[in-house]
């Protein structure tokens, strides 16, 4: 297979964009993707589009590719669009690794979008219920069902399917408190100002030990990145090779399988020659403080019965050994879904280029990018894992 490499990364800053349609969004970022790489649109060859819940939210099924992309000169250009509940935007990205990896293209454009309508948050929670399986919704809860599916999720991520590794608020309440810490310095944030422990625990109650600020927003926003052939756009200084691009789904409910995250993780170190102590920088799948914590133990970035002392010695934080969510992650960066994969990537391929600032992690060098979406059974749906290098 061909070395792979992202040659340019962009995005719009996530929030609630009340006054922005999908599609301005996304020719947002694809402009400043193009620009980043050095790459005219009439030099893409593919396009992959992800997004998760528009057919729902206002009822653009079909040709949401096409739809979003109408303006933005790649036009005539082939194009799909990919579809797997949050982590659509890292599906997509590894569907584009896959296309150039294997010299089907050599440049291809990935960009990822969502548009809630924030008038209406039934319609906003019964398009989060799609990510599950209704049928089971409707049986737990009953027909009628509405936002019950979100909080199943929440707890979904509570333990290791055993309810042996349940957290307290405290080690939660500082997830959150160092994710909107990071947030604070990144100008796209969702939410952009710090909170305290004391405000964290304080904010309306979710589910279980959860709070309001232990949980992502519902953002908009749009992400794209231009991946190349590494003999492609050579001349552009910087860009960040894909070393490892894996893409799983959940047991479902065979508890005698693996959390598809444990697999998953050892195909991806296995494919970077890589471990979890080679790592610099991570962007993990924080919808909520519980989720954090557990990906990170999975990954193998601390040992079981390590959080309290991770947490107390920041380890985590940046400036500490292994920074996690420096973006700030989907609980305060947030969490347009059909962007969140691609977000992530955005964010650690600035970081690997050098380019983030306040919050850049110093001499960054591997990073690793870890993005789930759904829940069906006993796992999610799907979990895709990107580990990119310098």
């Amino acid at each position: 297979m061909r070395e792979v490499w992202i040659r340019g990364a962009a995005m719009t800053p996530f929030g609630k964009h009340r006054d922005r349609s999908a599609r301005d969004l996304v020719e947002e970022a694809v402009t400043g993707a193009l620009s980043d790489a050095e790459v005219a649109a009439s030099e893409v060859q593919f396009v992959y589009v992800a997004n998760a819940l528009a057919g729902l939210i206002d009822g653009q099924e079909c040709m949401r590719a096409q739809t979003v992309l109408r303006r933005t000169g790649l036009m005539g250009v082939p194009m799909v669009g990919v579809e797997n509940a949050d982590c659509s935007g890292s599906s997509a990205l590894h569907l584009a690794w896959q296309a150039v990896a294997h010299e089907a293209y050599d440049c291809v454009a990935v960009v990822g979008y969502e548009k809630f309508d924030h008038g209406d948050r039934a319609k906003s929670y019964r398009a989060l219920n799609s990510g599950m399986d209704l049928s089971e919704l409707s049986d737990i809860f009953g027909p009628g069902s509405t936002d019950r599916s979100v909080l199943l999720q929440y707890g979904g991520a509570h333990s290791r399917g055993d309810g042996s590794d349940l957290f307290e608020p405290t080690p939660l309440a500082e997830v959150a408190v160092k994710n909107h810490y990071h947030a604070s310095l990144n100008p796209c944030a969702h939410y952009r100002e710090p909170v305290t422990a004391a405000q964290v625990l304080a904010s309306r109650q979710i589910a279980g030990p959860l709070t309001q600020l232990m949980c992502a927003p519902l953002s908009d926003g749009a992400a794209c990145v231009v991946v190349c052939a590494a003999q492609f756009a050579t001349g552009r200084r910087g860009g960040a090779r894909i070393a490892a691009s894996v893409l799983r789904s959940g047991r479902g409910d065979d508890l005698r399988a693996p959390l598809s995250l444990l697999p998953g993780a050892m195909r991806a170190y296995e494919a970077a020659a890589l471990g979890p102590e080679d790592l610099n920088v991570a962007e993990v799948h924080d919808v909520t403080a519980i989720a954090e914590l557990f990906v990170c133990g999975r990954l193998g970035f601390y040992r079981p019965g390590e959080v309290d002392r991770v947490m107390s010695e920041r380890t985590t934080w940046l400036g500490g050994q292994l920074p996690v969510n420096p973006s700030g992650g989907l609980l305060a960066r947030g969490h347009p879904l059909g962007a969140t994969g691609i977000a992530q990537v955005v964010e650690l391929t600035w970081q690997l280029e050098g380019r983030c600032g306040p919050r850049q992690v110093e001499s960054a060098r591997a990073a690793l990018a870890h993005n789930f979406g759904g829940w069906i059974g006993t796992d999610v749906g799907a979990g895709v894992i990107h580990i990119l290098v310098r």
